[in-house]
């Protein structure tokens, strides 16, 4: 049927673009009160689930318009990203015109942008839809976004978004940054049947109509709910389509069509076996000499001495390189290197250091051999939270790791005991 036969003056149930009307009913208020409150909290993250078609997109659109629009806001579809992928994709949303590809760089800009942003009392919103296709590497720099702090606030609010539900892949343990910081985890609910009366005939009468009753009756519209199971994406499908089928007024049953409807998310629930494998394995370390690789490791203890003794857990026979000549330490998922006074001192990436939190790929030099540290985890050189920690748990363990040392006859290092401190205490 011609909208002007119809007596209207638009398409009342667009299927692209916006809406004429945002019409809202009592799950997406609920929504958009729960986003609210997640831009507002101090480390605010929340999952917002639905199927398709149940509305989750004109819910996000009324979100950000509710917000202060000096806030900077990224949204992003993670469908297929990787960490490359997303790092740029959310830079450019905040408006950087960047050609970059180092992931470390990214991350680095983008820390530096949250950061600066949560200093001014404004943290920028990061809002991922289809979280549940995001690229397993791209969920672990997702969990470093969300390590991200300013004092006791987190640097980024976060809304994760997926027409399934997050549920089994948020718990796994890999994902606890996330899990931690969760404020509400909110799944979109269907309209009632009244609801749906309402949604049909307000959008009729935005769209020009003085009858809307007239052209879809009220039995006709519970006849709308359902068949689209109260989903209002749904429904304006069903909607658009009786209207372009139909020839007079009103439209008729025969006009609906039935079809197949999706589960509400918290009916179903992400099987397993669709949920990314992300890798939690210690750090790895690849010790050269000359460009040659002589030893391949993995960092599976709290902490490793490197040095020329045979007594270490990475012995090097060089000269250059001090008995005891540098310490590993692991808390959490931050390592830490700690130069043990050597002669010749231990640098990493070209700069000597004495204390110094490694990242991925970060290049370790003693005497004229290099190790390279890989953790695809350690994406920042943000230390853990408290400011104690650098100057009292690291100089705790130096002294007991260098008591240790200074026994003229021990052998073999004894076992960590409560009486030798380490960063896991």
């Amino acid at each position: 049927m011609d909208l002007g036969a119809a007596g209207l003056s638009k398409q009342p149930f667009p299927t692209h673009g916006k809406p004429l009307a945002i019409v809202t009913y009592k799950s997406q208020r609920l929504g958009l009160e729960i986003l609210q409150e997640t831009h507002e909290h101090p480390t605010g993250l929340s999952l917002l689930q639905g199927p398709a078609l149940s509305g989750k997109s004109i819910l996000i659109r009324s979100f950000i318009d509710s917000i202060d629009p000096e806030c900077a806001v990224a949204l992003v579809d993670g469908g297929g990203l990787n960490t490359t992928n997303l790092l740029l994709t959310i830079l450019r949303q905040f408006g950087y015109d960047i050609d970059l590809n180092s992931p470390n760089e990214l991350f680095g800009l983008l820390r530096v942008f949250a950061l600066q942003q949560t200093a001014s009392s404004s943290p920028p919103l990061l809002i991922i839809k289809n979280t549940h296709a995001l690229k397993p590497s791209a969920l672990r720099a997702l969990c470093e976004l969300a390590e991200l702090r300013a004092r006791i606030c987190s640097a980024l609010k976060i809304v994760l978004v997926s027409d399934r539900s997050l549920e089994t892949m948020v718990n796994v343990p890999a994902m606890e940054p996330i899990a931690k910081r969760l404020l509400h985890d909110f799944h979109l609910r269907p309209m009632t049947r009244d609801e749906a009366r309402d949604y049909v005939h307000e959008k009729l009468l935005a769209a020009g109509a003085d009858k809307p009753a007239f052209v879809f009756p009220h039995a006709l519209c519970d006849e709308l709910w359902e068949a689209s199971g109260g989903w209002p994406g749904i429904l304006d499908r069903i909607a658009l389509l009786a209207l372009a089928k139909a020839d007079e007024l009103p439209i008729r049953s025969e006009q609906v069509e039935y079809p197949t409807l999706p589960n509400g998310t918290w009916d179903a629930l992400a099987d397993e076996s669709e949920v990314p494998e992300i890798s939690v394995g210690p750090p790895q370390l690849i010790v050269t000499n000359n460009g040659s690789v002589i030893q391949e490791l993995s960092m599976d203890k709290p902490r490793l001495l490197i040095g020329r003794s045979e007594h270490n857990d990475v012995s090097i026979g060089s000269r250059f390189i001090s008995r005891h000549h540098a310490l590993l330490v692991r808390h959490g998922s931050s390592t830490f290197l700690m130069d043990l006074n050597s002669t010749n001192g231990t640098t990493v990436n070209a700069r000597r250091i004495s204390n110094h939190v490694l990242m991925h790929d970060d290049v370790i030099t003693i005497g004229h051999h290099k190790i390279k540290f890989k953790d695809p985890h350690a994406r920042s050189r943000v230390e853990p939270e408290g400011s104690d920690f650098a100057d009292t748990a690291i100089m705790k363990t130096l002294e007991g790791m260098r008591n240790l040392l200074a026994q003229e006859n021990t052998a073999v290092l004894p076992a960590v005991s409560e009486e030798q401190p380490t960063l896991q205490s």
